[in-house]
């Protein structure tokens, strides 16, 4: 297992080193200039060579990303060119309203949707099986920036159940307000995770042992959670892991929408003002956030099945 979780951190620490360079190359191309944006229309030729100075734009390509990964083996990742404020200080400040609700929209969706697929696989074909089915797709294809802006407008807007943007004060009020932008967020996994863990535990009930434990007169609910569930899980566990890129992604759209704190919102604040540091911030943390998580969801994995543990 010790050699298993080496292999995997040097994989993760592999992408996060390609991704990071991939994305400075893909941020240094984009059109416009950033001093112009940052100094406005009256800026002098004096003031945009100083501050390409300070924002290091004047060195050669190679130059910039290796002092880039000079101050990241430091743990610095730059200031911010507005604030003069370190970018991991205004990074990590944003980051757990986005982890907050990302976790929130997992858990409840895979509360929610484990349960449904394994009843859903003992009762294959039947009323509510298909009715899953046909929720299932239907919350899958909707995005989730749709989903958001209509949750919005019945729950917040129409009935007033709900509060409709920020991410209010305090522990309780901070989980009223998470309430519609992780609904948002995660019904659509509701639907992919209970077809995806029926799937699994329709072919673990077909395999051997399961059918061993029958013979014995053990309960169906028994075998279901105590014999199948363990292996059926293991694609969803994968899933999530990789999943957490996609709800990165989602959590933009939904922090704009629901004006909430957090990295999404700072990466498109960022974005559009051309701020540099801020936006290889928000990219080398969620870089190493989707590298943890994947490298987590591979660690369960193995330790559920070990045959997993040949695997890379």
């Amino acid at each position: 297992m010790l050699f298993y979780l080496c292999k995997r951190l040097v994989l993760a620490v592999t992408i996060v080193v390609t991704a990071v360079t991939l994305l400075f190359l893909m941020i240094h191309s984009v059109p416009g200039d950033p001093t112009a944006i940052l100094l406005g229309p009256r800026a002098t030729p004096e003031m945009k060579a100083q501050l390409y100075q300070q924002m290091g734009l004047d060195r050669p390509f190679v130059m910039q990303i290796a002092t880039f990964f000079g101050g990241l083996l430091r743990g610095d990742l730059g200031y911010d060119v507005f604030s003069q404020r370190p970018v991991a200080e205004i990074v990590f400040a944003q980051l757990p309203y986005t982890i907050g609700l990302i976790l929130l929209s997992i858990l409840w969706a895979a509360a929610i949707a484990v349960p449904l697929g394994c009843y859903s696989a003992m009762q294959r074909n039947s009323l509510l099986d298909q009715a899953v089915g046909v929720v299932a797709v239907a919350t899958i294809a909707i995005p989730s920036f749709v989903m958001a802006v209509y949750a919005l407008l019945i729950f917040a807007v129409a009935l007033r159940w709900l509060p409709s943007i920020g991410a209010g004060n305090g522990f309780r009020d901070g989980l009223i307000h998470l309430i519609l932008p992780s609904f948002a967020m995660g019904i659509g996994w509701v639907g992919y995770i209970s077809r995806l863990v029926r799937a699994s535990m329709l072919e673990t009930l077909g395999e051997n042992h399961i059918r061993m434990a029958r013979s014995f007169g053990i309960s169906e609910w028994r075998i279901v959670y105590r014999y199948a569930l363990p292996l059926a899980i293991l694609p969803t566990v994968t899933i999530l892991g990789v999943g957490i890129a996609w709800l990165l992604s989602a959590a933009v759209f939904v922090e704009v929408v629901f004006a909430r704190p957090g990295i999404g919102a700072l990466l498109v604040q960022a974005v559009n003002t051309r701020n540099y540091p801020i936006v290889m911030g928000v990219v080398v943390v969620t870089t190493f956030f989707i590298a943890i998580a994947t490298t987590l969801s591979d660690l369960i994995n193995a330790g559920l099945d070990p045959r997993n543990r040949e695997k890379v």
